[in-house]
């Protein structure tokens, strides 16, 4: 039986701002995002007949609502392909936490049948199926530093802010993106991301400037309410991190630094009240 392994790494938000609300009920966004190191590892392996599912983790769905099943059934349906399949998932990304864990795991699956079904599909064609398993998924298959625009799925390559150190803190309750989006006050944000002032930053490759001017609009509804994010921010930041922010829409946090001494102090005092501290880096 044919088998392949592919890394799915997460995704942090280094700014995030919410333009409008659309006719369709969705939001125009402005986003850069940034891939890490951090990632779950995905083997797909064909067998005689069926589909399913397994993972080291308890909180991974193994039914049809894991995203992985959806990114199988868009492509056996689209191409006619009735082969059995199995999906194991090697589980490392906090699960909805704002690091699209889901996302990267749907986009591996297509990346992974794409070779292992001999498909030939273009990034392009596997992004425009992507889309619609989810608004993160076109980003995930590309991968990289990225400026995104409409729900998500107008993507730019930018310049690569690779290696930079990050630690992630999640505090291991969810958050619903849905929730958040449908109790944002547009015209009460006063403190938006200077979008092209920190795309200039990226290009120049300037890691401090680039820290102090993340911004996340959706910090206004999320840390409103769950004030302990902003203690996370803040012990981050007294660490010696550069800057700090929230990843999408929650509950994840995540502090720039320059330091490695620094972010493995920060790690040490946090991980002590905080359910999952990593250390990763931008690649």
């Amino acid at each position: 039986m044919k088998k392949i392994t592919i890394d799915a790494h997460a995704k942090i938000n280094l700014s995030l701002d919410v333009l409008k609300k659309r006719e369709d009920g969705y939001h125009d966004l402005e986003m850069i995002m940034q891939q890490l190191a951090l990632k779950d590892v995905i083997t797909i392996e064909e067998k005689n007949s069926g589909f399913t599912i397994d993972s080291n983790s308890k909180s991974v769905p193994l039914d049809s609502s894991n995203l992985v099943y959806k990114a199988y059934k868009s492509l056996s349906e689209k191409f006619n392909i009735n082969k059995g399949i199995h999906i194991q998932i090697e589980k490392n990304i906090p699960i909805a936490g704002g690091l699209a864990g889901g996302s990267t795991d749907a986009a591996a699956v297509l990346k992974g049948l794409n070779t292992l079904w001999q498909l030939n599909l273009s990034e392009g064609s596997l992004m425009d199926i992507g889309l619609k398993i989810g608004a993160d998924v076109p980003y995930c298959i590309i991968g990289g530093t990225a400026l995104a625009r409409g729900i998500g799925e107008k993507l730019t390559r930018l310049n690569r802010f690779s290696d930079r150190l990050v630690l992630i803190a999640n505090p291991g309750f969810n958050i619903s993106t849905a929730y958040v989006y449908n109790n944002l006050k547009l015209d009460k944000i006063s403190d938006r991301p200077q979008t092209t002032t920190l795309l200039k930053h990226i290009e120049n490759g300037d890691t401090e400037l680039v820290a102090k001017g993340m911004k996340n609009v959706l910090e206004t509804v999320t840390i409103n309410e769950n004030p302990i994010l902003n203690k996370i921010k803040e012990q981050m930041l007294m660490h010696g991190a550069l800057g700090s922010l929230m990843s999408g829409s929650g509950p994840t946090i995540f502090g720039i630094f320059n330091d490695p001494k620094d972010m493995s102090k920060c790690e040490e005092s946090l991980k002590y009240s905080i359910k999952t501290v990593l250390s990763t880096r931008t690649v």
